[in-house]
C-alpha cells in the first residue's frame, strides 16, 4: 500500500509553470490541497493527510531523491510504498501512465531516486508533456542529439495546452486518490497504462495560464 507521494519539480516562482513541474502541479489538483499545511522539512515541503505523507523536494530536480529518502527514513516507509509523480517526455500531453519500477528514461529526478534508494523499485504516475517541435526523439537539435529537450522541459506550457493540461491533472489527482485507497495496485496497471484523458476542461482557469 502506498504511504508516500513525491511530487517532483523545481522550487521557486520562475519554475512554477514549467513542464518539468507537472508533478508539483498535480498536487494542486488534489481536492483537499487547500486544507494541507506544508512545512519546510526533509529538504522539501512536507505535509500529511489522513495518514498519507506528501513531499515536494526543494533540492532541485537532480537531487530529488535526497528529500524523498529523508521522509521515508524518518517514517520507515519502504521504497515500494512510495509513488513518484513526474513529467514524462515519452508520453504526449493529455496522457497519464501508472507504472512500477522500470527504466529512468533520462529523467534526472528518477535518476536521483535510484541513487538515493539503491534501486528504482518505486511506483510512478507519469504525466505526458510530449517532446519539442514534432514531439519525436531528436527534434529540436541535430539528429539523435536530444538538443532542445532542456529548453522544452524548462519552459511554460503554452496557453493553448491548458485545456488539455487541466483535466489531465484533475484525472491524475483522482488516480492518486485511487492509489492511496487500493491494496492491490496491480489491478490499476492495465487501466492506467498510457491512458489518454478525454475530459472537458473546467471553466475555471489554471493559475499558470
Amino acid at each position: 500500500m502506498i504511504k508516500l507521494a513525491a511530487f517532483l519539480g523545481n522550487p521557486g516562482a520562475k519554475y512554477k509553470c514549467h513542464r518539468h513541474n507537472a508533478g508539483r502541479m498535480l498536487a494542486q489538483a488534489l481536492p483537499f490541497y487547500p486544507s494541507l499545511s506544508w512545512e519546510k522539512k526533509f529538504k522539501g515541503l512536507y505535509s500529511s493527510y489522513e495518514g498519507n505523507h506528501f513531499i515536494m523536494p526543494e533540492t532541485y530536480m537532480n537531487k530529488s531523491g535526497e528529500s524523498v529518502h529523508a521522509v521515508s527514513s524518518f517514517f520507515k516507509i519502504d521504497v515500494k510504498e512510495i509513488i513518484v509523480i513526474h513529467d514524462e517526455l515519452e508520453l504526449p500531453l493529455g496522457t497519464l501512465s501508472l507504472k512500477f519500477a522500470g527504466g529512468l528514461g533520462g529523467h534526472n529526478g528518477l535518476r536521483s531516486m535510484k541513487e538515493s534508494f539503491g534501486n528504482a523499485d518505486f511506483w510512478r504516475i507519469r504525466i505526458g508533456i510530449g517532446r519539442p517541435d514534432a514531439r519525436l526523439p531528436g527534434e529540436g537539435g541535430p539528429p539523435g542529439s536530444g538538443e532542445g529537450i532542456i529548453g522544452w522541459v524548462l519552459s511554460d506550457f503554452y496557453n493553448n495546452e491548458q485545456e488539455t493540461l487541466i483535466p489531465t491533472l484533475d484525472a491524475g489527482a483522482n488516480l492518486l486518490l485511487q492509489v492511496f485507497s487500493c491494496d492491490d495496485l496491480e489491478t490499476l496497471l492495465k487501466e492506467w497504462a498510457k491512458k489518454k484523458i478525454n475530459i472537458p476542461a473546467k471553466e475555471t482557469e489554471n493559475e499558470c495560464k
